[in-house]
């Protein structure tokens, strides 16, 4: 078994890579470890990347998530690409709006309202 299961449901979109994840929960160290390095290499493939991480399935993301998350979206800023997320779930927006990640993110409702999005 040389090659790990990808964490990650990815396809491209008009231009934009839409990423979802295939765990509900986001908790464990390594995983998170894994889709970090997954959205790098991602990130590392594009000019300007144009991300959107839908959280659809997603029901419980640990603090250690949301830092990878900031990692991404200073990769993504740093190579002048945008980033958006989708479809939170209630309880999980709650937390970024607490650590105020809520204006750090464009967060839109849906998936296709953060297509939408993309300049």
């Amino acid at each position: 078994m040389g090659s790990v299961a990808s964490r990650l449901n990815v396809r491209v979109q008009n231009g934009v890579t839409r990423i979802e994840f295939v765990d509900r929960n986001i908790l464990d160290e390594t995983n998170i470890a894994q889709i970090g390095e997954e959205l790098g290499r991602i990130i590392d493939s594009q000019v300007n990347p144009k991300l959107l991480i839908c959280f659809k399935a997603v029901e419980h993301l640990s603090s250690a998530a949301l830092g990878t998350l900031i990692t991404v979206n200073n990769r993504v800023r740093a190579k002048d690409g945008q980033l958006r997320l989708s479809d939170i779930d209630p309880q999980i927006y709650e937390v970024f709006v607490i650590t105020k990640l809520n204006r750090l993110f464009h967060i839109h409702e849906t998936a296709d309202k953060a297509l939408a999005s993309f300049s």
